[in-house]
């Protein structure tokens, strides 16, 4: 099988790279080419997503039976700031590739951000209520997708996984504290921001479990712990023999994360219980971050 990931950012090329290394095909497809690394790379094509002959073209070229769509801007309060470009580069882009696809398996990664923060832990049957541009932007892409019947919507929690110093450190919150605690910085961050981190392995596991067997319209991924920003930060700061005092917690609205609601955490009735999904392993926050610094720690000697 063979399938077009639309978006070459951090998830887009997991995703890819898991496929590959199930002995499946994968082109990663977006306007700039992503950055080189090490490991198995997924070949890439240029894309512009918004032009429906260019969607049809690279589709017919990569030979694509299925379709991950992982687009659009993911900065919160970027989106926050410019929400028109933000609903073209995600209900627009979905549209596009809807009637492009021609029956083609589509699965949509999505975001906790479809609801308001309200309720601490929602599931699929929870009614959605976006707080902010992003979570918008998502939920009409979500409602463009949910007209094909070949199409699942995965809502995700936040991602996390290892990125370079010189990768764009506020879309990756792990790899961030852990440059900026090893550089001797100071960490403020909310402790009244909660989210149910996944493991961007994980996410890729799941999302090639989906697009491999029949599933649900719409499946939540959330990781087993909740945890706050703050708390997060300081399980960093411990894992790597530093002290917790060096991240100080602080109300969200008096910074950066006035935009994102109070929980950002998802639940799922169907993960576990699903066939397509059942076996797979979602790893809690606490392992993941032991496992990424460990890996790190590795690769230094």
């Amino acid at each position: 099988m063979s399938t077009l990931v639309i978006g070459s950012g951090f998830v887009g090329r997991a995703v890819a790279a898991h496929l590959l290394d199930s002995g499946e095909k994968a082109v990663v497809a977006s306007r700039t080419p992503p950055p080189a690394e090490t490991g198995r790379e997924a070949p890439w094509t240029a894309l512009d997503v918004t032009d429906p002959a260019a969607v049809r073209h690279a589709l017919d070229t990569a030979g694509a039976e299925r379709i991950v769509l992982v687009h659009g801007p993911s900065d919160v309060t970027w989106c926050e700031e410019h929400p028109e470009e933000t609903l073209r580069g995600h209900a627009g882009a979905a549209r596009v590739v809807a009637e492009a696809a021609d029956g083609r398996r589509i699965v949509l990664i999505s975001t906790d951000n479809v609801f308001d923060g309200t309720v601490q832990a929602p599931d699929e049957t929870t009614p959605t209520r976006p707080a902010n541009a992003y979570g918008r932007a998502k939920l009409a892409a979500e409602r463009i997708l949910a007209e094909q019947a070949a199409a699942t919507v995965l809502r995700v929690s936040l991602i996390y996984g290892w990125e370079p110093a010189t990768a764009p450190k506020w879309l990756n919150y792990f790899s961030s504290c852990v440059h900026r605690l090893r550089a001797g910085e100071r960490i403020t961050a909310p402790t009244d921001q909660w989210t149910t981190p996944v493991l961007v392995e994980d996410v890729a596991a799941v999302t090639a479990a989906v697009l491999s067997a029949p599933a649900p319209a719409l499946l939540h991924l959330g990781g087993p712990e909740r945890i706050s920003r703050a708390d997060w930060a300081r399980l960093v700061a411990r894992e790597l023999g530093l002290p917790e005092d060096r991240v100080t917690g602080q109300s969200r609205a008096l910074g950066r994360y006035a935009s994102r609601p109070e929980n950002t955490c998802l639940a799922s009735t169907l993960l576990t219980v699903h066939p397509a999904t059942a076996g797979v392993r979602v790893r809690g926050v606490h392992d993941g971050t032991r496992l990424l610094l460990g890996r790190a720690e590795a690769a230094v000697h």
